[in-house]
Formats: structure tokens, C-alpha cells, sequence
């Protein structure tokens, strides 16, 4: 059986790529076969992966769109996983879609070809409801949302909500959330002591027991290409995302 991931927060700058690559890792690191879909314009997963995003010859972008297939744009990655890259000609599938009557359902229909090669597919996704998050959320029964424990965190949280909600309704009956997953977390605010506490009133159970810090070393690691893991696997960030990828195992009932 094949698990799919999406990683998605229309709120920017709470770690929702650094999640994702990370997890990626971390699954793969548990004898996982793993794909790491980049549905991000910027290609933030693709580069902490180790890919060049300038020297693409296919992406996400051109199997959206229908000139090549999942299978033909796969590269490996320096972590341990495969990855369908991105660059900033996803930017141009927002138009581009338009004239396909299943424009929503692009990326599902497209990862069937490859679904069965994998135990699991996670869904980088673009910081906004666009029609990439869409597909994301059209493709993956479960999404996994990273929360920055700070002002303002619950608001962008119930636009998520509602948009998960539409979708699905009328894309993806089997939608539901995994889990959610603090992040840059500091224990030694009040503030994170109370978001968390609002956190567990919405979400109960949901929520993830695992916390990820603030940690210099996942803020540096992309820019080395590499996850965590490769780059301070002894960190607290790599020993967070460890326990992370082991909790959610539980909750998907991976056995490895």
C-alpha cells in the first residue's frame, strides 16, 4: 500500500518544506522506497534535496501538463529518496491548467503510473491556495500541517481547514488530516504554551506529540543540499524529525 503526504499551510514561514524534505529523509532512513513531490514554484524541497533547479530537463510543471510522464522526470536526491522536481515553470501551470477540463486532478491521475513503486508520497505544496495545492490535495488521502506556535497561528490554520473541507467534498472524499506538527518551537515562550493549548482544543488527538525547535542546523542545511540528516544527523532537529517520521509511522500502521 502506498501512503500519500501532503504538506501544506497557506501560512509561509513555518517550516512546511524543511518538514517535508526532512520527513522524506527520515521515512527513507526507516527502509522506506520514497518520492518527494516538489509543487512549489520555487523549488526550495527540489534544492534541499540536492537537485539543480536550473539545469531541469522535466518537472512537476512539464507532467502537469501532460508533456512527460512522472517516471521520466524522476531524479534521485542526495537523501535517500527519489524526487519529482520544480522550478519556477510551475509558476506558469496556474495559467496553463485552465484549458484542461480535469485541471484539479492532474497530479493524481499523473502519480497512478508510479504510486505502486512506492511506499510513500510526500506533497510539497506552495504557500497559498492555488491551483498546485489544490492538486496536492486531490492526489493525498492525508495531509500533515505544520503550525509555528505564534500569533495568528490559528487564523491561517481555519482558512486551511475550510479549503480541506472543500476539497474534500468535491475532489477527495478520503481526505483527512494525519497529524499536526508544531514547529520552531521555543519551549520558553508563554506564547507557545498557549498556542499549543489552543492547538489541542482544535485538534485533540491530531496533534502531534513530537515538537520541532528552533534549530540553526535545519535552517542551514538546505543550502547545503542536504537533509538534516546528512548534514548533523546528531542535532536536535535531526533527533525531532527521527522521532516525527516514527510517529507518524504509528499513525499510518507502517510496519518496519
Amino acid at each position: 500500500m502506498t501512503h500519500i503526504i501532503a504538506v501544506t499551510n497557506q501560512k509561509g514561514g513555518v517550516a512546511k518544506t524543511t518538514t517535508t524534505v526532512n520527513l522524506a529523509a527520515a521515512m527513507a532512513r526507516r527502509g522506506l522506497s520514497t518520492l518527494l513531490v516538489d509543487m512549489d514554484p520555487q523549488g526550495n524541497a527540489s534544492v534541499s534535496s540536492g537537485v539543480n533547479i536550473r539545469e531541469l530537463e522535466a518537472g512537476s510543471y512539464d507532467v502537469l501538463i501532460g508533456e512527460t510522464s512522472v517516471k521520466d522526470a524522476i531524479v534521485a536526491s542526495t537523501n535517500g529518496y527519489d524526487v519529482l522536481p520544480a522550478n519556477d515553470d510551475l509558476a506558469g501551470a496556474q495559467v496553463d491548467l485552465m484549458e484542461f477540463d480535469d485541471a484539479n486532478l492532474r497530479l493524481k491521475k499523473a502519480l497512478k503510473n508510479v504510486q505502486s513503486q512506492y511506499d510513500l508520497i510526500v506533497i510539497d505544496t506552495p504557500p497559498s491556495l492555488n491551483v498546485l495545492t489544490i492538486n496536492a490535495l486531490a492526489a493525498a488521502p492525508k495531509v500533515l500541517l505544520p503550525v509555528q506556535c505564534e500569533y495568528f497561528a490559528l487564523e491561517g490554520v481555519n482558512s486551511l481547514l475550510t479549503t480541506l473541507a472543500m476539497v474534500k467534498k468535491a475532489l477527495n472524499p478520503q481526505l483527512e488530516i494525519l497529524g499536526v506538527v508544531r514547529t520552531l518551537y521555543d519551549g520558553r515562550t508563554g506564547l507557545a504554551v498557549e498556542v499549543t493549548k489552543d492547538l489541542m482544543k482544535h485538534f485533540r488527538e491530531k496533534l502531534c506529540e513530537t515538537l520541532i525547535p528552533r534549530n540553526i542546523r535545519l535552517a542551514e542545511a538546505p543550502g547545503h543540499g542536504v537533509s538534516i540528516f546528512e548534514y548533523s544527523p546528531r542535532c536536535r532537529g535531526a533527533l525531532a524529525y527521527k522521532a516525527l517520521a516514527e510517529e507518524l509511522s504509528t499513525r499510518l500502521q507502517i510496519d518496519n
